[in-house]
């Protein structure tokens, strides 16, 4: 189990690497000058060269990738180049309500979409099973995009019972203006869950121990919510760990729609305006938040099947 946990660790910081890599040059590929964004057409030709001498665009772009990556190192992420705010307080303000959306969409589809799926493989060929399977259909076939804007019209214009826009302040409020973001995303991911969670458990219950556990008289419930679903779980988990990842982007859609103060707020605008540090900051936070992602649901697969990690012991 070390050794695998170790090679996991190893993969993560091998990918860390390549992505601030990627970041660092794609931010210099693209048009515009950051400069001109920051300080605007009004600028001197002399107050542009001498903001991009302060921020080292000047430098040799290899000087500027050491530079980057000895910050990202120390965990320094700089300041904006428009508003000169330090980047770690954007990032401590906007970080919490990404995480908060992200988890609580995360509860909604798991909450739908294992249930419905399991309720729809013991149903097979039945009512249960076609309205699971539809539903899980529309719901793929959905833009998250869209099925935001729906859910803020009806609920939010229409029925005025959520917020139209922002993130809230005090608990109660951050609660109330998440429940629609996260129904969202919660619901296009109780859709795919429910197909996985269908297809998955269907193969387990045509194994041959399955088979045994009923003829010897185990009652059906625990055949197939203890032993079934244990073993149709891992691809569940799989799925599901890849569905995070999408979701993670997708949460930056629903942000835009709902006008929340998240990461993905923050990074759009930041593109907008070419300011680096800001662009930066919020890809290696996605960044990292996909390696984590991927190092939890291994550790997941070790704990649902432990030959997994036995395995690359």
């Amino acid at each position: 189990m070390r050794a695998y946990l170790a090679g996991r660790a190893i993969d993560a910081m091998l990918t860390i690497w390549l992505v601030l890599t990627l970041v660092f040059f794609a931010m210099r590929v693209l048009p515009g000058d950051p400069a001109l964004a920051a300080l605007g057409d009004q600028a001197t030709s002399d107050q542009l060269a001498e903001f991009r001498a302060a921020m080292g665009l000047n430098a040799p772009l290899a000087v500027q990738y050491l530079h980057f990556m000895w910050d990202i190192a120390r965990l320094e992420f700089g300041a904006s180049f428009r508003t000169a705010e330090p980047i770690g307080g954007l990032l401590a303000a906007a970080l919490p309500y990404t995480l908060e959306l992200a988890f609580a969409a995360m509860l909604v589809g798991a909450a739908i979409g294992v249930p419905a799926g399991v309720i729809a493989a013991i149903q097979r060929g039945r009512t249960a099973d076609y309205v699971a399977r539809l539903l899980s259909l529309i719901g793929l076939c959905m833009p998250e995009f869209y099925l935001g804007a729906l859910l803020l019209i009806l609920f939010a214009l229409r029925l005025d019972l959520f917020p139209i826009m922002g993130g809230g302040t005090a608990p109660l409020d951050r609660l109330h203006h998440l429940v629609l973001p996260a129904v969202t995303l919660g619901l296009v991911m109780a859709a795919f869950t429910a197909r996985l969670t269908r297809s998955s458990l269907l193969e387990v219950l045509k194994r041959d121990y399955i088979r045994t556990a009923r003829a010897v008289g185990m009652a059906e419930r625990l055949v197939v919510w203890h032993s079934a679903l244990r073993n149709a779980l891992i691809p569940v988990v799989t799925g599901f760990g890849l569905y995070i990842l999408t979701m993670l982007s997708g949460s930056i859609s629903i942000e835009l729609v709902f006008a929340r103060p998240g990461l993905g707020t923050m990074l759009v605008s930041g593109i907008l305006a070419r300011d680096y540090p800001v662009v930066q900051a919020g890809l290696v936070v996605f960044a990292l938040c996909v390696v984590v992602v991927n190092l939890v649901m291994d550790l997941l697969y070790a704990a649902i099947d432990p030959r997994i990690g036995a395995g690359n012991a």
